[in-house]
């Protein structure tokens, strides 16, 4: 009877609370309106309420100055806008279940207990009292890490300390309390099945309710520059880091903005499936990107880039072509720190001698040499750096090419060129020119002058792209640079006489060369060379960007993470990861080389063992793939075991795996992922499968939204996502046979929350071999 009471006394004040909320919500629709109504307002009479009068310099001041004006409080409208729009957002979510957790807290010196009760957000009264806490207030910490009796916790005010008396977790759905339960230390594993238990769709959840203890730290941490946290597949890195953003957010709320973080995540597909978390907790999306975008926006107009996933493909299938395991020791090589020092060492030279530079041409005219340039170059301060060198040196291009821009305006072409101009131009010539003291319309000076006008037009024109080429440093040939370590074996170890080089360098410099010569850039070198035309050119830093976080971080080279530290020199990083996931070419093993990035004083590393997105059937099973599973710690979700299906052949699996799809569906799962190895054997599944299952979906690299329903997808576009069920296409020896092809194996199988099935149209993968066949169950 106690416990009934308790229930429908908890069940009053979620009524109450949801009133509050359904009142403000009303409120804030009307308030919503009325500001778009307004903005829309000023948008049409912009110009109407703009003084416009560019009659002479100081009328002019004025119309900027009352544009700019007219611009601010428009841009401020608008802010207001999308403030009100994500806090209606927010609110109408919390209607449904407006908090899930309570503590009761008694802080020393007080005798009378306070119930802090928890959701997605703050919620106030009218007289300002809290109803509903932010997950992220301070004393929140209590609810995910305290048990019972004394605690303390930090606020930015200093330490506080109390007594827990105790802390209650609930199950809220469309205003009603599901279920109610008192816990200890933890977050109750009640909840957590409740959670965890539920079907996936498109996007990825947020989990505030069910943070557990080591999650919280990782989320809250403060004080470290970067932040490692390594973690068994389904421990929830990736969730973690996405609350952690939204409690930066809160925490900095004053000084940091949502366009000051950014997320290098797998792929583009990924960015959609993660895209819905923070703007469910009333933030703004961070900057979301890949790192391959990075590239292009940086190197694609000048080379055909070679992206991560065409690396991957050439890595999984191309084992029997010539010059393979070439290519696979200048991947490790060109990826590691180890380069990176050749390359440091090579602009040490370059600073002395060497640089490589192009004549600035015109009309198939040599204005200024490529050796002039050189000599230029070398003649200013050695002391200074290259960029720095680079940076004076265009300036006395630009004046070299101001004079002659002067000497040109005689030469015949120009007058050519002023026959062609068109009436428009001769009548700016006319207005310039009548707004000069003296200026008669008929006078042979004036034509004199008009000639000069026209003519300092023409050149100024014609020169235009020339400036461009200086100030772009086009003037210095960095693909040449870049080729000079490869087109001759000999050149690296003459340099560095102690470095050692991957056995086949000879093999390794002869491809690179010939890529390079055909303007194509292998996506292991792309890093390396846009590391070289930064020192060269002045590294376009981004100083604005406060914190950067990497997921899937096993598939970072350590090239790049020292590249994105020179790129963010004042960012904070968390970098997320699992090595055994691993399924692109490292030169590394582990995240201890990030400790020499920012030093041992300013890392802090956690290991996550617990996984919590597969069911205890399919963790079990998946830890035997890999060494050191056994420290993979399942959560008691039960869930069918695994099932093994041998075939006799593909077209086999054609029949079967249709069938299995609509079982699944039936069963209520909504996300069903066939996997396959490669891009190319993932198209040959779709063919065979949508002539029995035609609703089914290809993945490929170009997909940027992930969506419900059956599809097809490669294994290594599959990386950070989950899925309700997983079939595995085929894995068979020849697929899923060396050892590098472990961690493949092993990711692939991960990807499964409820249910997974493999299927096999040969001889079975050896890793199976190391898995008790207690673990799974084979069917016919």
């Amino acid at each position: 009877m106690a416990a009934e009471r308790e229930l429908e006394k908890e069940q009053e004040r979620v009524d109450a609370v949801v009133q509050k909320i359904d009142h403000q919500i009303r409120a804030l629709r009307r308030q919503t309106e009325a500001i778009k109504k307004e903005v829309l307002e000023m948008s049409r009479n912009f110009w109407d309420e703009v003084t416009i009068n560019f009659g002479d310099p100081h009328d002019t001041i004025e119309t900027l100055a009352s544009v700019n004006q007219q611009a601010r409080v428009l841009a401020e409208r608008e802010r207001s806008y999308r403030h009100a729009r994500r806090r209606l957002t927010t609110l109408v979510r919390m209607k449904d279940s407006p908090y899930f957790g309570r503590i009761d807290f008694v802080e020393d010196g007080e005798s009378k207990a306070e119930s802090i009760y928890l959701g997605i957000a703050s919620v106030r009264d009218e007289e300002g009292e809290p109803l509903v806490y932010d997950w992220r207030a301070p004393i929140a910490s209590l609810y995910y890490e305290g048990s019972p009796g004394p605690v303390r916790y930090q606020t930015p005010a200093g330490e506080v300390t109390g007594t827990l008396k105790n802390k209650r977790q609930f199950v809220i759905r469309d205003g009603r309390i599901r279920s109610m339960f008192d816990t200890g230390i933890t977050i109750g594993d009640e909840l957590l099945q409740e959670v965890l238990g539920r079907h996936s769709d498109a996007q990825m959840k947020n989990i505030v309710a069910t943070i557990q203890k080591e999650q919280n730290r990782i989320i809250r941490n403060e004080g470290k520059r970067l932040l490692v946290v390594s973690g068994a597949a389904g421990s929830g890195k990736t969730s973690t880091a996405l609350q952690r953003v939204a409690w930066l957010l809160y925490r900095y709320r004053k000084s940091l903005t949502a366009e000051q973080v950014v997320l290098f995540s797998p792929n583009p597909m990924f960015n959609s499936y993660v895209s819905t978390v923070l703007p469910g907790l009333g933030e703004e999306n961070m900057q979301q990107t890949t790192f391959q975008e990075m590239l292009e926006n940086r190197l694609g107009k000048r080379f055909r880039l070679e992206d991560p996933f065409d690396q991957m493909e050439y890595v999984l299938k191309g084992m029997n072509e010539p010059g393979y395991d070439e290519r696979l020791q200048g991947i490790r090589f060109k990826t590691s720190t180890r380069f990176m020092e050749v390359i440091d060492r090579y602009l040490e030279r370059l600073g002395r001698e060497g640089l490589i530079f192009r004549d600035v041409v015109f009309q198939n005219r040599v204005l200024i040499p490529a050796e002039e340039i050189e000599r230029r170059f070398y003649s200013l301060d050695p002391s200074r750096s290259i960029s720095g060198r680079m940076s004076r040196l265009a300036e006395q291009l630009l004046d070299l090419l101001e004079e002659m821009e002067e000497k040109e305006k005689e030469k015949p072409w120009v007058e050519d060129e002023i026959e062609l101009l068109d009436a428009e131009t001769y009548q700016r010539a006319y207005r310039e020119l009548k707004r000069q003291p003296g200026f008669s319309e008929n006078g042979a000076d004036d034509l004199k002058k008009e000639r000069e006008w026209l003519a300092s037009f023409v050149v100024k024109e014609r020169f235009k792209p020339l400036r461009h080429f200086i100030k772009r440093y086009r003037f210095v040939d960095i693909p040449s640079l870049y080729r000079r370590l490869f087109a001759d074996p000999d050149f690296v170890p003459r340099m560095m006489p102690d470095i050692r080089l991957p056995q086949g360098w000879k093999a390794i410099c002869a491809r690179t060369a010939e890529r390079l010569g055909r303007n194509e850039l292998a996506y292991e070198d792309a890093t390396p060379f846009l590391y070289l035309t930064e020192k060269i050119e002045g590294f376009q830093t981004n100083p604005h960007i406060r914190h950067v976080f990497v997921d899937e971080a096993q598939d970072f080279s350590p090239f790049q993470f020292a590249f994105l530290k020179h790129l963010y020199p004042r960012a904070s990083m968390t970098v997320l990861g699992d090595f055994n996931q691993a399924i692109f070419i490292s030169a590394e093993s582990g995240f201890d080389f990030l400790t020499g990035l920012f030093g041992a004083d300013e890392t802090e590393t956690f290991i996550l063992t617990r996984s919590y997105r597969s069911t205890r059937q399919i963790v079990l099973f998946t830890r035997e793939l890999i060494e050191g599973g056994d420290q993979i710690e399942p959560f008691h979700r039960d869930g069918p075991k695994p099932t093994w299906t041998q075939v006799e052949d593909r077209e086999q699996l054609f029949e079967k795996i249709p069938d299995r799809i609509r079982r699944l569906q039936d069963a209520g799962h909504r996300t069903i992922a066939i996997i396959c190895k490669t891009a190319r054997e993932s198209r040959e599944a779709y063919e065979g499968l949508k002539k029995r299952y035609p609703s089914l979906r290809l993945i490929e690299k170009e997909t940027v939204t992930f969506e419900a329903g059956p599809l097809v997808i490669p294994s290594y576009l599959a990386k950070g996502l989950e899925f309700d069920a997983v079939i595995v296409f085929d894995a068979q020896e020849a697929r899923y046979g060396r050892e590098s092809e472990r961690k493949l194996f092993y990711t692939v199988c991960t990807r499964a929350m409820h249910e997974l099935h493999l299927y096999c149209a040969g001889k079975a993968t050896p890793f199976l071999s190391d898995v008790s066949p207690d673990l799974y169950v084979v069917e016919s």
